[in-house]
């Protein structure tokens, strides 16, 4: 099951209003009657999508004790796509047209001719499909925590995002809703009654005298997924401090280091992207130089350690969307216990993370603190950028 076993990478969901505590066979029962190949026709597209009860592929055998485990659901969501492929029907097709121009005085096929080939050879290639020889199966992991009510989905591409909020809301009735980092923002917020902070809070300029603008990435005016590029800058400026350790607000610190990638783009669109790769890619020359140039980091590559757990990971600023994250080694041989063991690691990662971001949007959401900070930033960029400079002698007068 993809949530148990090797790094993880997941979307995150909230069904608002909604926990559902313990799973009962109430959910297994509405899996099942919506699992893989309950649904006998395809949409317009050639796409069949069901659950599968996650061991493999063709796993449909939904059990309490298989797929729950810790108050949280495991399952899968499946999707067929029938492709055919396109150098056959056109090998089939000129197979057909050759046949029909045959007797052809000219030796040319007419027009009515190529129609019929074409035709022909779609319908010899649909009826060899239905064996189902051209069918690509894929499965991707899903996780439903009873406790917090999140859901995660093994995917980030949003046509598999689209599939699984459709086909989670025909099964239970409710809508999942995907959270990105300005959603994560507002329900942080909350907590500290700065919700209006977060509404109100607009793109930061981290470049003194320069119009932050408009951000080419959001979808609408009221989207706040710009919070997640901040919070990068913001852990960047902090991480170049004196320490690496950021203390939290349930009493203990959270150490952190970008590692081996960090990808930025220019929000306005103008100046193009750049990926950096390094062991610390934020200390890298052309980093400081794409921030300084205007540049937003979008993903990057985290360390991160709590209570002497160590999680690896991949993060992207706007979605929150995490990659290839790799847990603590867990040192339970008993099967269950490695399972339940493996629920908690997962848990204590999306709780240490979240409260890494809480530092920053507590800061974010009070307009005081921000303003202070931001300017320190920006004091903060504009030396890197006179150090690089200096280190590279583009601020030498010698010839």
């Amino acid at each position: 099951m993809g949530f148990f076993s090797g790094n993880i990478s997941y979307s995150r969901f909230r069904i608002p209003g909604y926990r559902p505590g313990t799973f009962t066979e109430e959910f297994l029962d509405r899996l099942d009657a919506m699992a893989i190949g309950t649904q006998k026709v395809a949409s317009k597209d050639g796409v069949s999508i069901g659950w599968v009860a996650g061991d493999h592929i063709l796993d449909k055998s939904f059990q309490l004790e298989k797929n729950v485990i810790q108050d949280t659901l495991s399952f899968g969501l499946r999707v067929d796509v029938n492709r055919l492929p396109s150098d056959l029907l056109r090998a089939y097709a000129a197979q057909e047209l050759a046949a029909l121009a045959k007797g052809n005085p000219s030796g040319i096929p007419s027009k009515r001719q190529r129609k019929e080939a074409k035709e022909a050879a779609q319908d010899r290639l649909e009826a060899e499909a239905k064996d189902g020889r051209f069918l690509k199966r894929k499965m991707v992991p899903v996780l439903w925590d009873g406790n917090s009510g999140e859901v995660y989905l093994g995917s980030s591409s949003v046509a598999m995002i689209d599939r699984f909020v459709d086909q989670f809301e025909a099964t239970f009735g409710k809508k999942p809703v995907h959270t990105t980092s300005g959603g994560v923002a507002y329900q942080l917020a909350e907590t500290h009654g700065l919700t209006n902070g977060v509404e109100d809070a607009e793109p930061s300029a981290f470049m003194p005298g320069r119009s932050s603008g408009e951000v080419a990435w959001m979808p609408d005016e009221a989207c706040r997924d710009f919070l997640g590029n901040e919070f990068f800058v913001w852990l960047w400026y902090k991480l170049d401090g004196s320490s690496d350790e950021i203390p939290l607000s349930d009493g203990s610190t959270a150490a952190v280091m970008i590692s081996k990638s960090m990808s930025l783009e220019c929000p306005r669109g103008q100046t193009g992207k750049q990926t950096v790769q390094s062991e610390g890619p934020s200390r890298m020359p052309e980093a400081h130089r794409a921030l300084f140039a205007g540049k937003w980091p979008r993903k990057a590559g985290f360390i991160m350690v709590r209570h002497q757990q160590q999680y690896e990971f991949n993060l992207s600023a706007e979605t929150f969307a995490v990659g290839s994250l790799k847990l603590p080694a867990t040192e339970e041989s008993e099967e269950r216990a490695r399972l339940e063991e493996r629920v908690n690691q997962l848990r204590a990662f999306l709780e240490t993370l979240d409260l890494l971001f809480e530092v920053f949007v507590a800061k974010r959401a009070a307009h005081s603190t921000w303003k202070t900070d931001l300017g320190k930033m920006q004091k903060w960029l504009a030396r890197k950028h006179a150090e690089d400079k200096a280190a590279s002698g583009e601020g030498s007068n010698e010839e």
